[in-house]
């Protein structure tokens, strides 16, 4: 019989809505509501908010360059894919992921919200 770990005393971290589910193309869910503590609409979000959202999405690395760059929500709204490429000064293969499951998807998002 294997042994169990036993929880002595309850977490007092507040619980984030994540949804931290591998997809298959690398790229991981993530519940944007006000639960994390981001406000819904991208454009809203301060840099924090966003570096919260890169960690949260697994790349911690690579989030202090949205922070060093002070990238905010409507900056994040307004980069392009060279933009994330280059001038983040990232790893190609995460930022290639940031920008083909996180950036482009919030901005086509945010578009579809906005267009009425």
């Amino acid at each position: 019989m294997r042994g169990v770990a036993e929880v002595k005393e309850p977490c007092s971290l507040p619980m984030l809505s994540v949804d931290m589910e591998n997809k298959e193309n690398g790229s991981v869910g993530v519940k944007n509501s006000m639960e994390n503590g981001r406000p819904p609409d991208p454009a809203d979000w301060a840099v924090m908010d966003v570096v919260d959202y890169f960690r949260t999405a697994g790349f911690e690395e690579q989030a202090s360059a949205f922070q060093e760059q002070e990238i905010d929500g409507k900056s994040l709204l307004l980069m392009t894919r060279n933009d994330v490429l280059t001038g983040l000064q990232l790893k190609l293969g995460p930022a290639l992921k940031i920008y083909e499951y996180h950036v482009k998807p919030l901005q086509t998002k945010h578009l579809k919200n906005n267009s009425s």
